[in-house]
């Protein structure tokens, strides 16, 4: 990654906003919608500033003031004078996507957001909140964390009662239903021969294990961009194990054609 994505919390912080036209009233509006409080220079305490001033030098001098108070600063169309940069925003509260170019091409950016804005449906919030709201439910009939996760991952998976891709009527009744599947977790060993350093080569099928596994088995000299499509939490071990423990464990097995 070039950049870290991060999501801010700045419901009641104060933001700054700098400059006039429709840049700044974009920005405006996107803090306004995310909680925040517009804000101008004299904000004693904001959490962070955007600079939307087309002449190049004001905007650079802007930009140095507010960074030499602490502050991190996004400068509009100026990835180069900006400390973080604003992707295009699929909303669909409280899920939200942002996809980000590093700059790059804001077209590009775009066309993705309108791909997703097609493919996400109204109902993805709804599901959101229906899964929140049964925390204590989903705790009392599936203890453990790794009992929580296999629920929800099976519930969740593609063509599954609470496929996000998929609108629902009921999100709550929905969510409720799916507390009563199992949880259980059986050892399961699977193994993808890997044969180029390109994760595209790898089926949907093999991505979503890689997603889901428990835990992870590299042999050979596999790409790291393919080691990296495994579950970021899942245990990292260095030969397969023997007897096999519960869940799924991965084995990225180095391969040539």
């Amino acid at each position: 990654m070039d950049s870290l994505p991060l999501f801010l919390t700045l419901r009641g912080r104060e933001v700054i906003v700098l400059g006039d036209g429709e840049a700044a009233a974009a920005k405006a509006r996107l803090v306004t919608a995310a909680g925040g409080i517009v804000a101008d220079e004299t904000a004693p305490a904001p959490a962070l500033a955007f600079v939307a001033i087309d002449d190049e030098a004001e905007a650079h001098a802007a930009a140095a003031r507010l960074r030499a108070r602490g502050l991190l600063v996004n400068v509009v169309d100026r990835p180069a004078m900006s400390d973080f940069l604003m992707g295009s925003i699929v909303d669909r509260s409280p899920v939200v996507v942002a996809i980000s170019t590093g700059g790059a091409t804001a077209s590009l950016a775009r066309a993705l957001r309108t791909r997703l804005e097609a493919l996400l449906p109204a109902s993805l919030g709804d599901l959101a909140r229906a899964i929140a709201g049964a925390r204590d439910a989903a705790a009392a009939r599936h203890p453990t964390v790794a009992d929580r996760r296999r629920l929800w991952e099976r519930a969740l998976a593609e063509g599954a009662a609470l496929d996000p891709l998929r609108p629902l009527v009921d999100a709550e009744a929905a969510v409720t239903a799916a507390l009563a599947g199992s949880s259980a977790a059986a050892a399961e060993l699977a193994v993808i021969a890997v044969t180029s350093p390109d994760p595209g080569e790898l089926t949907l099928n093999q991505l979503a294990r890689l997603g889901r596994c428990d835990a992870l088995v590299v042999e050979g000299a596999v790409a790291e961009a393919v080691v990296a499509r495994a579950r970021r939490d899942a245990v990292r071990l260095t030969v397969r194990p023997d007897p096999l423990p519960p869940g799924l464990t991965m084995v990225l097995l180095a391969s040539k054609i």
